[in-house]
């Protein structure tokens, strides 16, 4: 069996899910077995808190009728070959930071300098905010359920032995990036050298000297995962990040009306309760960090206005052209003004 997408055929039973299978872990006619993961984020982290969270919500909520199989970080495969399985239906569920593989739309969550504070942020990808509805509708084209976001923060520039508070120290530091579009794009355009690396894989690149520093998450990852060669943070709100918590359509649409009334209600819980926790869980590794350390830089108004014109200057005309003119025309009448 097979699933086609835009083109591209894609093997719906790999050898891992094959093996998934023969463990047990499938759907059954005494209960219906789930396998819900993610690919950022090991066991006892906030995300991985999360998967366990709303897989507990989901088993007691259907008084058992389901079971949650919780796999986390690398436990499946790298970051691509997760959404692989997951667009394949091998993997059911997931909390994920998107990858942009099979639609370039899907870009639209990483437009640089889009929001500029919490409260705009919230309201744009808060359920019925703007940002919200467009990407529903984007991964419904792909085949996948779309719940809701799973908000972090504003990232940064983690670094080691040198850091840049200006595009043109950006130069010196050559910085990893998320291997889809327009990560690379945005740090290019903030004067940075890039290398587009997998997050399994930022860790040997740092400790090698590949780059220097890592460019694509709040200050958590790279305080949690690599302070023990990291030594700053510049607080460079390039992207407003975010978990994104969805489902293979056709696993969705096989539930029961009841059982898929438990996926969404337990996965709406898991995404209202990190709305209100996401701020404070960012103030609080930001401090963290500081007290175990590592420099911490916040930028200037005035220097986070020069880097947010920068990008949308360099930026903003590549992505009309990878995610189209009518995407950011709603961008650009509901991004913060400049």
């Amino acid at each position: 069996m097979t699933l086609e997408h835009k083109g591209s055929i894609l093997p719906a039973v790999t050898a891992l899910s094959a093996a998934i299978f023969l463990l047990g872990a499938s759907m059954n006619a005494d209960a219906t077995t789930l396998r819900l993961a993610t690919d950022s984020g090991t066991k006892g982290s906030p995300a991985g808190d999360a998967l366990d969270r709303w897989g507990q919500l989901i088993e007691e909520k259907s008084d058992g009728e389901i079971k949650v199989n919780v796999f986390y970080q690398n436990e499946l495969g790298g970051q691509q070959e997760l959404f692989d399985l997951l667009i394949s239906g091998d993997v059911h569920m997931m909390l994920n930071w998107p990858m942009t593989s099979y639609d370039r739309r899907i870009g639209v969550i990483y437009t640089p300098y889009m929001t500029l504070s919490w409260e705009e942020a919230f309201d744009a990808y808060s359920p019925g905010g703007w940002v919200n509805e467009l990407l529903g509708d984007i991964y419904a084209d792909i085949g996948l359920k779309f719940f809701g976001p799973w908000p972090e923060g504003f990232n940064g520039v983690a670094s080691r032995g040198k850091y840049a508070l200006t595009m043109e120290e950006a130069g010196d530091l050559a910085v990893r990036t998320m291997t889809v579009f327009p990560a690379p794009q945005t740090m290019q355009a903030l004067g940075y050298q890039t290398a587009a690396i997998d997050w399994g894989e930022v860790y040997t690149a740092l400790q090698t000297g590949v780059v220097d520093g890592e460019a694509g998450n709040v200050i958590y990852w790279p305080y949690e995962y690599f302070r023990d060669i990291l030594d700053y943070y510049v607080h460079t709100k390039h992207f407003f990040m975010t978990g994104i918590l969805t489902m293979n359509m056709d696993a969705f649409e096989s539930l029961s009306e009841p059982h898929q009334q438990v996926v969404t209600e337990a996965a709406e819980a898991i995404m209202n309760q990190q709305f209100v926790a996401a701020q404070e869980q960012d103030e609080y590794y930001i401090a963290k960090a500081q007290e175990d350390g590592m420099q911490y830089f916040e930028l200037s108004d005035e220097q986070l206005h020069e880097f947010a014109l920068r990008a949308r200057e360099q930026v903003w005309p590549l992505m009309g052209r990878e995610i189209g003119q009518e995407i950011m025309d709603v961008i650009r009448a509901n991004a913060t003004p400049l």
